[in-house]
């Protein structure tokens, strides 16, 4: 029996002795590779983490105490310690495991997150709680470097350290090159003074100092000031200090024994503390460790190699913006590439590397990479904003004030627009229709195929205000490429079929499903009319409503929230036209988030595909208006 299988519960981790513990680790190493092989996932996150993981539950007591992982996306070893070993093989399959944690999965998930920089402000809300309950278990914050980046981590740092909560926040550094003198020196350090005879005695010596007649206070700063002198000396803790979080660290992150060590030291301080573990993607599994960025997110691969397993001949939509964006910045030297900290995800290292003065990768900050690229606009340049659009969410504020209220001319290239399949719903893009087509000034688009969206990209540069184009993960249409790239004529659709029983309107990727029910509809005897709206905002009022006054059965499809969307604006449009006797139905996502699972399963069971709209112009045919 292998060590992982004796394991139903972090209470049974506690059972193993700590020398079986390093076994352990490969076990989980060995079956996290396995099992992302097939079902795809987060790779090289979840290897960097399986010390720290295995030290966190052999220390702290989970449920009771709560670990709540930034981003989350590092989460599988967690997953494996906390009863969910024997359906780890459902992991992002429909029905089966999150790749995230998730507060409706395990009583050991405290937090459900996706989006990174959340960790330290829920920790801080819970140890608020767990205080005014007389609750005196444990609040654990895991987070990433590259998750500091975002100014809410360090909102979360601010409050914590003013109110001065009992937490433990633990900085994960997997990119940080620590020297080895360095490193080894600070280590000890680290687990020196986090022993709790050392915190006693600091507090002890703090309160004499003050105590002291006359020069009391003026010795306590003193003293506290060379403390601080001297750590600052070898560890790069002073950041957090200022924080006010006794800081320990940087402490390897792969040495079982030490990282249990200074959890139990930890363990014992009451006030805040940040514990900077550094740690290596990858770690354990050679393909991983040697490319890391392809690994952080990957499909199915082959295990021996790592080498993907090819899905699609055709370029994903993806890589056609971020050649078409090269494309473009050849002839203009006013086009400028921002993005936050996904220049792989969103198609860009091309760009970077060919226009390194044009690219700014502002890290995961979102909102300060709005209204940068707002200001560069102000002076002339003409920005382009690459983020997903789960992600484009956090920035809403910006695009109103900062972009939309003056109509610069910034772009919004939104990439994982709709349904995104695996990864679920806190990164599903079924939003953006409905809080883009909202602001004032803001141009939205959506392209049927990848030559539509190099047109829409040109379309939305050369606009003298806000645009954006929201497009799909994964692989295009496999179409022809129109060179030189052709503008479009803004709030103009195309009418793609033309029938006398059923108008379908459709945006973006449906409008795929539109054609495919149109020949289906043909097999029943209904003669439908297609059109590719590819405007939200402004919609192509006149063709729209021409079509609606000959053609009364009316199915509008998106796949976004119905509420707010572009089924709404046609509406809108419709009733503020006064045309009578109409019969619409929208096609789009209900009130609700959509868990994960295959993109085509999905879109099947929301019935925004081929087949749902065969049914909706079934029900419409003999419904007398």
């Amino acid at each position: 029996m292998s060590m992982l299988d004796q394991i139903n519960s972090p209470a049974d981790l506690k059972k193993i002795p700590r020398k079986e513990l390093p076994k352990l680790a490969h076990e989980i190493r060995q079956l996290i590779v396995d099992v992302v092989s097939k079902t795809g996932g987060h790779l090289a996150s979840n290897l960097g983490v399986v010390e720290l993981t295995i030290a966190l539950h052999y220390v702290f007591d989970v449920p009771n105490d709560k670990i709540i992982w930034d981003v989350g996306h590092q989460a599988y070893t967690h997953k494996l310690l906390t009863g969910r070993k024997d359906r780890f093989h459902t992991l992002r399959q429909h029905g089966g495991l999150s790749g995230f944690p998730k507060i409706t999965e395990s009583p050991c998930d405290a937090f459900t997150t996706g989006h990174s920089s959340t960790s330290i402000s829920s920790a801080l809300g819970i140890a608020c709680a767990k205080r005014m309950k007389q609750d005196h278990s444990k609040v654990i914050a895991v987070i990433g470097d590259g998750s500091m980046t975002a100014g809410l981590a360090f909102e979360g740092l601010n409050q914590a350290g003013g109110i001065h909560k009992d937490m433990l926040v633990i900085l994960n550094d997997n990119e940080m090159s620590i020297g080895p003198n360095v490193g080894a020196l600070s280590s000890l350090l680290s687990r020196t003074f986090s022993a709790k005879y050392i915190q006693d005695l600091k507090k002890e010596m703090g309160e004499f100092l003050r105590s002291l007649p006359k020069i009391g206070s003026e010795a306590y700063h003193y003293a506290k000031r060379a403390e601080e002198s001297f750590k600052a000396f070898v560890t790069p803790g002073m950041l957090f200090e200022a924080f006010d979080f006794d800081y320990f660290g940087p402490i390897k992150g792969h040495r079982l024994n030490q990282l249990i060590d200074i959890l139990t030291n930890i363990k014992k301080i009451d006030d805040p503390v940040l514990l900077h573990v550094s740690t290596q993607k990858g770690k354990g599994y050679p393909p991983a460790e040697k490319n890391p960025v392809y690994f952080h997110g990957v499909g199915c691969f082959q295990v021996k190699t790592g080498n993907g397993v090819a899905c699609s001949s055709a370029p994903s939509y993806t890589e056609v913006f971020g050649n078409a964006m090269v494309e473009l910045a050849q002839t203009d030297d006013r086009i400028i590439a921002v993005t936050a900290a996904m220049p792989e995800g969103t198609g860009l290292m091309k760009f970077s590397q060919m226009f390194p003065d044009r690219f700014y990768d502002v890290g995961i900050a979102e909102q300060h990479g709005v209204t940068f690229a707002a200001g560069l606009a102000v002076e002339g340049m003409k920005p382009v904003v690459a983020i997903y659009s789960t992600f484009l969410q956090r920035a809403y504020d910006q695009l109103v004030h900062d972009v939309c209220l003056e109509s610069l001319p910034v772009t919004f290239a939104v990439d994982r627009g709709g349904i995104v399949g695996e990864d679920g719903p806190t990164h599903h893009g079924l939003f953006d229709l409905s809080f883009l087509r909202s602001l004032p000034n803001m141009v939205v688009m959506a392209p049927k195929d990848e030559n539509e969206l190099r047109r829409m990209l040109l379309t939305a540069v050369n606009h003298d205000g806000p645009a954006a184009f929201r497009y799909p993960r994964g692989a295009g249409a496999n179409v022809a490429i129109d060179v030189p790239i052709k503008p479009l004529v803004i709030g103009k659709g195309e009418v793609l079929k033309n029938g006398d029983d059923l108008l379908i309107l459709a945006i973006g990727t449906s409008v795929a499903d539109a054609m495919e029910a149109h020949d289906l509809l043909l097999e029943k005897n209904i003669n439908a009319t297609v059109v590719n709206c590819r405007f939200v905002k402004p919609l192509d009022a006149e063709l729209i409503c021409s079509l609606a006054k000959k053609i009364p059965h009316i199915i509008t499809i998106e796949e976004n929230l119905r509420q707010g969307g572009f089924g709404s604006a046609v509406l809108e449009l419709l009733l503020d036209e006064g045309i009578p006797n109409l019969q619409v139905k929208r096609l789009g996502i209900h009130d609700m988030f959509v868990e994960h699972g295959p993109r085509n399963l999905l879109r099947q069971k929301y019935e925004i595909d081929a087949g749902a709209i065969v049914r909706a112009a079934e029900s419409m045919k003999n419904t007398p208006l």
